[in-house]
């Protein structure tokens, strides 16, 4: 039942994409047949076979030991304060200052050029496999790792150059993914970090195959020719200890970044709950005494207007259909919206304190539906990162930006279905 539950989120996913492609003749279907078959291998691998579960239960171990090394330094720095009983998570101390250590820490990765030869090898692969151009594979692959702002500086001699397919791509992948230091945020706030790992590795092909469904590829010469490039070292960096001052400081902005726009769109979010509860009372009140100049008995009393619950309406269909039982389906549709709409770090602070009440199959489905940069804020940064980078593509970085917001999230609810097939 599983199994035909996720082909049916699969159908569903897939067909829209289909539906919103700009050329449906020009579609690779190498590509497409090619990135699933990845998708569901190292789903079945991580999620159902005792060894790749256990191999995935080593690496979120590493994982979570590494997350305690941080604990050090804000121990130092906060002290009896971070360690008080009874005073819950710390959303600034506990989350964000994590987000400042796995920051420095890839940085010194990017320094020792260990990330780039992790990123070679998993780029180049997904080309080998997928058909898909170098830059755009290599694009995706240290989308697993960085951001939808560091990922593009692997390609960056060749973004003026890419056609709209690739650019595409590139956008794409950006928008299916996280950065491995905000995944870790996630994590702490309660969200499983085995399914976010996993959840991030499946979003390189899934990115890929949206990517290619909704603009396909139609200049031959872009997968035919061979690119050969040599991904830069950090020349900005003078040794490991001024690789790590730098990660630390980009780390601490995207640190007060996160919580700035935390406070900002959770206390709008209630101002426009307390808006539309007014509404309620207004629409209730004014129904109420027409009733009554007609001499009616009977009343009116609507309730439960918020914004969540208007998410939990339009996307409710949407979240059974990937996997989430329709007893739960409003919850997980009210989460899948304020990803959407807002962004997904607003979505996983929301669905974190349900998560110990939410059935288990809710709860992998929903981790790996929300993992993903794909919502409308991220537009701007779309065009701020990437549109420096690449100054002369700013006005096609701009016509593509919804489209790719939409297939960065289709790639999140594809890898949602597949992940629910092997729960």
């Amino acid at each position: 039942m599983t199994i035909l539950w996720g082909l049916l989120g699969m159908t569903v996913v897939l067909g829209i994409a289909y539906l919103l492609s700009s050329d449906r003749q020009a579609i690779n279907f190498r590509t497409i047949i090619g990135g699933l078959a990845i998708q569901l291998l190292f789903a079945f691998l991580v999620l159902y076979s005792d060894t790749g579960r256990w191999i995935l239960e080593q690496f979120t171990g590493l994982v979570n030991q590494v997350i305690g090394f941080a604990g050090e330094g804000i121990n130092f720095l906060f002290g009896g304060l971070f360690e008080a009983e009874g005073v819950g998570t710390v959303f600034a101390f506990e989350v964000l200052t994590v987000v400042i250590f796995f920051s420095s820490l890839i940085s010194v990765l990017y320094y020792l050029g260990i990330m780039q030869r992790i990123i070679n090898s998993i780029g180049g692969a997904l080309a080998k496999l997928l058909g898909t151009s170098r830059p755009e594979s290599l694009s995706a692959a240290a989308n697993i790792f960085v951001g939808q702002t560091e990922a593009p500086l692997v390609v960056k001699p060749f973004l003026p150059q890419m056609t709209r397919s690739e650019l595409f791509a590139v956008m794409t992948g950006g928008l299916a993914s996280v950065a491995g230091s905000v995944l870790i945020g996630y994590s702490l706030l309660g969200i499983p970090l085995e399914y976010l790992l996993a959840a991030s590795f499946m979003a390189a092909p899934s990115g890929l195959v949206l990517a290619k469904i909704m603009l396909p590829e139609t200049d031959p010469q872009a997968t035919s020719d061979e690119r050969e490039f040599q991904m830069d070292e950090d020349q900005e960096s003078y040794n490991v200890i001024d690789a790590a001052a730098r990660g630390a400081s980009t780390g601490l902005q995207l640190a007060l970044n996160i919580g700035a726009m935390l406070l900002a769109f959770i206390a709008l979010i209630a101002l426009l709950n307390g808006i539309l509860g007014g509404v309620e009372s207004g629409i209730n009140g004014s129904v109420n005494y027409m009733l009554s100049l007609f001499g009616s008995d009977s009343s009116i009393n609507i309730q439960g207007l918020t914004l969540e619950n208007i998410f939990g309406i339009l996307f409710s269909p949407l979240a059974f259909a990937i996997g989430v039982p329709w007893s739960e389906a409003f919850q997980a549709g009210s989460f899948i919206g304020q990803k959407l709409i807002l962004n997904e770090f607003v979505a996983y602070a929301a669905f974190a304190p349900e998560i110990d009440s939410l059935d288990p199959k809710t709860v992998l489905v929903v981790s790996f539906a929300l993992c993903g940069f794909a919502n409308v804020s991220s537009l701007g940064i779309l065009l701020g990162g990437l549109g420096k980078l690449a100054p002369s593509r700013r006005g096609d970085i701009a016509q593509l930006g919804l489209k790719a917001v939409m297939a960065g999230m289709l790639a999140s609810l594809l890898n949602a279905s597949i992940a629910g097939m092997f729960f």
